[in-house]
């Protein structure tokens, strides 16, 4: 597999999650390179229908033709907390069938330098993921308070020396401002003790994450997106969610917790108020990766799959 290949994570439980329906409508929330979607597409007769969204704009030019030649895809380019307003534009509001996330950041976006998404290649310090909108990594962390990049770094990243990197960072950027990937990759490094440096994860990893989650709001983009998605699957609709970190799986795990249960005032009562009855019914527990395909993509290996269909 080449190193730029980006290979679909989850493919046959996503495709058996969602139950596909062979004129069904189903939209491909966080479309990438079209993994999901090309086989998505395979499995609709003319009567389906498929729409793909992707804020990267490198992600909507590099769409194969296979796809945006097709009369029953639809490529739109727009952010996951737009989703509501996208499908009510398309008079489809309570008529999906089926709606996947796969959330981060998908391998094209590593590969590529210029992004600025990893610490492995030198290049501008964006992490952007639409780079014709918002503030660079690089430009926030030149304006960042220190208390606030210590709170992103824990909350975030996780991160259990927040504190010395933060501090690292501002006093840096008093000198001069960290405007490259391999230029934060090393300072980081340096802040850390020798311990950290010496574990077989990078010791930028935590940081690079917790930057890019916060600059893309990706965490309040998924808790909207999830609300949406109440709104623009029809009953018996499928939602399906592919997160890769505990943060993210965590606030999954949460929403269909929470929408499956019945309010605490009605429980076990005989009848309720329908706007009070579960939303969603979670279907079974999260997938995770084989250890042949994590063999064969190692992207996959922390890859957590949430299903749950609407009542």
């Amino acid at each position: 597999m080449s190193s730029n290949e980006h290979v679909p994570v989850l493919l046959g439980p996503v495709l058996e999650g969602l139950e596909i329906k062979q004129d069904g409508c189903y939209v491909d929330g966080t479309f990438g390179r079209g993994g999901h979607s090309g086989e998505i597409l395979k499995r609709l007769n003319s009567n389906g229908r498929l729409i793909g969204i992707d804020r990267d704009p490198d992600a909507i030019a590099s769409a194969p033709l296979s796809l945006t030649d097709d009369p029953r895809f639809e490529l739109i380019r727009g952010e996951l907390a737009e989703l509501q307003k996208i499908i009510g534009e398309r008079d489809l509001l309570g008529r999906v069938d089926g709606l996947l996330f796969d959330l981060g950041v998908s391998s094209p976006q590593l590969d590529e330098a210029h992004r600025g998404f990893s610490f492995l290649r030198d290049g501008p310090l964006d992490m952007r993921m639409d780079p014709d909108s918002g503030t660079s990594a690089s430009d926030w962390l030149q304006s960042v308070e220190e208390r606030e990049l210590i709170h992103v770094l824990r909350a975030y990243g996780e991160e259990t020396f927040a504190k010395r990197i933060a501090n690292a960072i501002v006093s840096t950027r008093v000198e001069s401002p960290v405007r490259t990937t391999l230029q934060l990759a090393k300072l980081v490094e340096a802040a850390v003790p020798g311990k950290a440096r010496a574990q077989k994860k990078h010791p930028a990893t935590k940081t690079f994450q917790a930057i890019r989650i916060a600059i893309n709001g990706e965490l309040e983009q998924l808790e909207s997106v999830l609300q949406q998605s109440l709104a623009v699957l029809r009953k018996g609709g499928r939602l399906c969610v592919i997160s890769f970190h505990s943060l993210e799986d965590r606030i999954v795990k949460r929403f269909v917790r929470d929408t499956s249960r019945e309010p605490e005032q009605y429980r076990g009562m005989p009848s309720m108020p329908d706007e009070f009855r579960p939303k969603l019914s979670a279907i079974g527990r999260a997938v995770k990766a084989t250890t042949a395909e994590v063999n064969e993509n190692r992207r996959s290996r922390s890859a957590r799959l949430r299903i749950a269909e609407r009542n």
